[in-house]
């Protein structure tokens, strides 16, 4: 289903609901915030006034009890006066804190204020200010029953004021729980929203760069000679026309591949009768059958034969690589001495060193593990190859390396064919066995030559199960080296 989708909806998709996460978590913390900002304002509005309040009907009430005492001795109209306004301003306050109270418990506190406040009001009036008896025992009476009422009045205020001290102890308790819920919550979210974006902007860029992987390894491969192979279609729309014409570019160019491939077997063939002609043709001259050469016809059909062998091995090698890629090549295997082997390789291109006076230092391990199966024919053509290729590049009066040893495994054998040449620039050196490759100097001049010797031996290298690498530092030479061993996994050969 997400390989339908564009590159565009991939990325909105990932995007709203990265969106829809942040807005929903944006969300629960405001939600949060106005049940803070709630509570808060309930404890402004109403619980700290109503303890102020409370508080206040205590001071009065207190006044009223002066006012009372002082009137009893003194007999003022003025103390009279203070006590009835008094008692009215507490009456008006304590209706408005009834009024705005919701609790029905609370409200029957501030009412059985109100009833004592009453009867408090009514007892003065009456026995305070009416009563002629004045006598001790009234007096006595009349406090008692006084101070009775205010202590119950004043009992039920400090209880009123305890209830709401506990309102905002529990509200600030709510407030508190509420931010630390708040807090964990939204960082969970936070975290959530985090590796949630991750993990979509992760399936987008991978369901997005993985076709374009293909897409360019699919073009490496074709750069490196493999055209077979097609890229899966389940891409985005965007990229499916660079897709397909990828597949294109592929299928036509191993269609090239293969009329090339059956050009050269095909061209192959037919110049190796004119040159098998041209070399015996040389060799019976230079054998006299004809008649005596002088020294200068010798020497020019000397060159002229080798020139003809020469061409007649780059042929046959050219053939047996196109073979080797349509998997035509057939190996005999069998035990076989590649010291030995290596030793009459050199001899067949001593006709080549000595024109540049070039000297091979052989130097051969005499192990057991010299012997090896293999196809000798074929890595006969791997060490002529490695050597022609040395000779080619070293100047004249050099000195070429031959050399074997076990290799890591103490079980196979590890050959070395080092020159004192120019080098590979360290550019050219991963390509030096890709078919048909040519190395530019220094100078920047292309290396004459095929690009075949190398590419052969690292087929027949690769078929047997082993390695071929080269190291060159530029200036001082190139080491071409390849191993063959029984324990590495041999390609199933036909």
């Amino acid at each position: 289903m997400l390989s339908r989708l564009s590159i565009f909806w991939r990325l909105a998709l990932g995007y709203v609901t990265i969106l829809a996460l942040v807005i929903g978590v944006n969300l629960y913390i405001l939600n949060q915030f106005r049940a803070i900002t709630d509570l808060g304002a309930e404890l402004a509005t109403h619980h700290f006034p109503a303890v102020e309040t409370a508080k206040q009907l205590i001071s009065s009430l207190y006044a009223q009890l002066k006012s009372d005492k002082q009137y009893l001795v003194l007999r003022d109209t003025t103390l009279l006066k203070d006590f009835l306004q008094e008692a009215e301003n507490f009456r008006k306050t304590l209706t408005a804190l009834e009024d705005q109270e919701q609790q029905e418990t609370t409200r029957k506190s501030l009412q059985k204020v109100k009833s004592n406040h009453d009867e408090f009001h009514t007892l003065f009036l009456n026995v305070g200010v009416e009563q002629a008896d004045r006598s001790p025992l009234a007096i006595a009476n009349y406090e008692r029953n006084r101070d009775m009422l205010i202590e119950a009045m004043t009992q039920a205020i400090n209880a009123y004021i305890t209830s709401q001290e506990a309102s905002v102890g529990a509200i600030l308790r709510d407030s508190h729980l509420r931010s630390v819920q708040a807090q964990a919550l939204t960082q969970q979210l936070l975290m959530m929203a985090l590796v949630l974006g991750l993990g979509l902007a992760g399936i987008a860029s991978y369901s997005i760069l993985r076709p374009l992987r293909r897409v360019k390894a699919q073009i490496r491969r074709i750069g490196q000679g493999h055209f077979g192979g097609t890229i899966p279609q389940a891409v985005p729309q965007e990229l499916r026309d660079l897709v397909d014409q990828v597949n294109w570019m592929g299928e036509k160019l191993q269609k090239l591949d293969e009329m090339k491939s059956e050009f050269l077997a095909n061209i192959s063939h037919e110049l190796r009768t004119p040159l098998t002609s041209i070399r015996e043709g040389s060799q019976l001259l230079l054998d006299g059958i004809p008649g005596e050469l002088t020294n200068d016809q010798r020497e020019t059909l000397s060159i002229i034969s080798d020139s003809s062998q020469r061409l007649n091995q780059l042929i046959g090698n050219l053939l047996d690589l196109s073979r080797m890629e349509a998997d035509m090549v057939s190996y005999n295997l069998h035990p076989t001495d590649l010291n030995r082997l290596a030793i009459r390789s050199t001899e067949k291109v001593k006709f080549l060193a000595d024109r540049k006076n070039i000297h091979m230092d052989i130097d051969l391990h005499p192990g057991k593990n010299k012997l090896q199966e293999v196809d000798s024919q074929r890595m006969e053509q791997v060490f002529e190859n490695l050597l022609a290729n040395a000779i080619k590049f070293s100047p004249k009066g050099a000195t070429i390396l031959i050399q074997s040893k076990p290799d890591g495994t103490n079980m196979g054998i590890h050959f070395k064919i080092e020159d004192t040449g120019p080098g590979i620039p360290e550019d050219d050196l991963p390509h030096i066995f890709e078919r048909f490759y040519q190395g530019k100097t220094q100078e920047g001049r292309v290396y004459v030559g095929s690009g075949i010797g190398l590419a052969l031996a690292k087929r027949v290298v690769d078929d047997h199960g082993g390695a071929i690498w080269a190291e060159s530092t530029l200036g001082k030479g190139t080491a071409l080296h390849f191993t063959v061993s029984p324990q590495k996994s041999v390609k199933v050969l036909h």
